[in-house]
């Protein structure tokens, strides 16, 4: 009893505080805008239900921290609820001084801003932490060169062989070994002209990645792959170190290329390419996180921060997605208001963050079952 319950800790313990960190600044960008904008925050919450603790700052607003540590929200004046549907009978109902601070009578622009601010937040965050891991552990960079192959593999079948260095991939250079993954990954299926030096011979060979399921900590993703090595030779591995502005630039950059993936396994959700039984919930984030915790004292805090930076990328996307109840509903219903002059009817709106509020809690509840069913497959051993 006593060892599930320290293994339940060190899966439960990490999960809080990833999710709290990386909800709490998705949080304080709705809020730290909404002051700028002079609207009134009524509470400011982690987690929901029941209340742990708070304290009232000289502004009015609460602080709480809440029993279910499953994310947070922001309550403005003049909300109805903590997913900030507006209360419209209630504005109505204030005195034109109260009225004025609540986010209802902000103007369209800057009820964008405050909204959009959230995400936002979560793409500063992640481009924070990546830019401080480049800074302070550099980069260690791969030749794309082939140490040696699968056999079988698409690599082998095409004709490469061990010490072929790829020079450009359908006319593209390649400069790191990263970087030839990076194409291959998202090239399944799809046939690649590669140009490769062999001794002193510049060789073409057409290939076309394997699409192949690999398990991660999080259950199993679609990858192209080719089924080669890069080459370990002291020769073919360097170390670059950055200085503050590189690695901020390089902290762009990371961030853009967790949001181009992720923008191509929803493409893929959409074309049948990719199966949503990647989908991860809550259990799957927890154990994820206490995975990368209990690294911690082999190799170091690197993982852990890198996997806060792509669950606050993932929260900001997941967030700018247009569903009603979501921030990028919010955006959705603000654009349509500017185009048309007004705001959409109350009776529409109201329709509308309820159908939201099914979509969300249905893709909770399949990610949540793909969790479950990915924990019992790895217990039980079972499958092909």
């Amino acid at each position: 009893m006593l060892d599930l319950l320290t293994t339940f800790a060190f899966y439960l313990i990490p999960f809080v505080l990833v999710l709290t960190l990386v909800v709490f600044v998705h949080e304080f960008g709705h809020f730290i805008v909404g002051r700028w904008c002079g609207v009134k925050v009524d509470a400011f919450s982690i987690g929901f239900g029941p209340e742990l603790w708070s304290r009232v700052d000289r502004f009015g607003t609460r602080w709480r921290i809440a029993s279910i540590p499953l994310g947070g929200y922001v309550s403005f004046h003049g909300d109805a609820n903590a997913a900030s549907a507006p209360d419209p009978e209630a504005v109505r109902a204030m005195p034109e001084t109260e009225r004025a601070v609540t986010f209802a009578a902000q103007s369209v622009w800057k009820r964008a801003a405050i909204v959009f601010a959230g995400p936002f937040a979560n793409f500063v965050l992640a481009i924070a932490i990546f830019a401080i891991l480049f800074g302070v552990y550099g980069r260690t960079i791969y030749a794309p060169r082939v140490g040696s192959l699968t056999p079988g593999g698409a690599g082998a079948a095409a004709g490469f062989m061990a010490g072929d260095l790829v020079l450009t991939v359908d006319g593209a250079p390649v400069d790191s070994f990263s970087n030839l993954q990076e194409i291959v990954s998202s090239s399944a299926d799809k046939k690649l002209i590669f140009v490769i030096q062999r001794g002193d011979q510049q060789l073409t060979l057409p290939v076309v990645p394997a699409l192949r399921e690999v398990e991660s900590a999080i259950g199993k993703i679609r990858i192209g792959m080719l089924g080669i090595q890069a080459s370990k030779a002291a020769a073919d591995i360097r170390q670059e170190r950055y200085g503050p502005a590189d690695a901020v630039a390089m902290g762009v950059q990371e961030t853009w290329t967790v949001v181009r993936r992720t923008g191509n396994y929803i493409g893929g959700l959409v074309t049948g390419r990719e199966s949503a039984d990647q989908l991860s919930g809550p259990i799957g984030i927890a154990q994820v996180s206490g995975q990368m915790a209990q690294a911690v004292s082999k190799v170091g805090i690197a993982p852990l921060l890198s996997l806060i930076a792509i669950l606050s990328v993932s929260i900001g996307l997941l967030n700018l997605m247009p569903v009603p109840l979501l921030d990028g509903g919010h955006l959705l219903f603000f654009a349509i208001e500017a185009a048309r002059g007004r705001a959409l009817n109350e009776r529409a709106q109201e329709v509308a963050f309820r159908v939201g509020l099914a979509m969300v809690g249905a893709l909770m509840i399949f990610s949540t079952y793909n969790d479950i069913a990915r924990l019992i497959h790895k217990l039980t051993g079972s499958g092909s």
